[in-house]
């Protein structure tokens, strides 16, 4: 399994391909990258297993205990609820974003897919998402997936990462052009 050094080298890339190895072995990718995916949204939802995982005043057991209490209700694959345990036992719920992140990043990879990272002011729908993609698609000339964000100071429009490359069209940083265009 080749990855890049930048995944491998910080704490939730580690906890991220040891994930992914995990995995790939059992064949049980799919299940991963969805439960993950659960998480991610649960996350989103929930102030509560936000806060869960952001506190470090949970003591290790009872986090521990939360987050299987959390899993089975998400109903998540046993590895992923086993790795959540771990990650609550390594007081390491804080990397649980930056984790799934780069997990997507590894799965992608392994597909043959590039990732992209898309922040739009709105949540996308699912053929706003679909469109995106294809678009990506043409211009890359590569199956892309997408991490998607919302960040509603951008009023409009979106933000894609692929790599290096950045593309920004949303209406916050084209009016801040026009700001610097008329002060000038």
């Amino acid at each position: 399994m080749e990855n890049s050094g930048g995944i491998q080298a910080s704490l939730s890339g580690r906890y991220a391909t040891a994930l992914f190895e995990l995995a790939r072995e059992s064949n049980s990718l799919p299940k991963v990258e969805a439960s993950l995916a659960t998480v991610r949204q649960a996350l989103g939802e929930s102030a509560e297993f936000k806060a869960l995982t952001a506190s470090p005043l949970v003591a290790r057991a009872a986090a521990a205990a939360a987050v299987a209490g959390v899993a089975k209700s998400l109903k998540l694959d046993s590895i992923t609820a086993k790795f959540l345990g771990v990650l609550a036992e390594n007081r390491r719920l804080g990397q649980l974003s930056a984790v799934i992140s780069a997990f997507g990043a590894l799965a992608a990879a392994h597909r043959g897919e590039v990732t992209a990272q898309v922040t739009s002011a709105h949540p996308l729908t699912a053929d706003q998402v679909a469109a995106l993609k294809a678009q990506l698609r043409a211009r890359i000339g590569r199956d892309v997936s997408v991490d998607l964000s919302v960040d509603p100071s951008l009023l409009g429009g979106l933000v894609v990462k692929i790599g290096s490359q950045m593309i920004d069209s949303s209406i916050k940083t084209r009016l801040n052009s026009l700001a610097n265009a008329m002060k000038g």
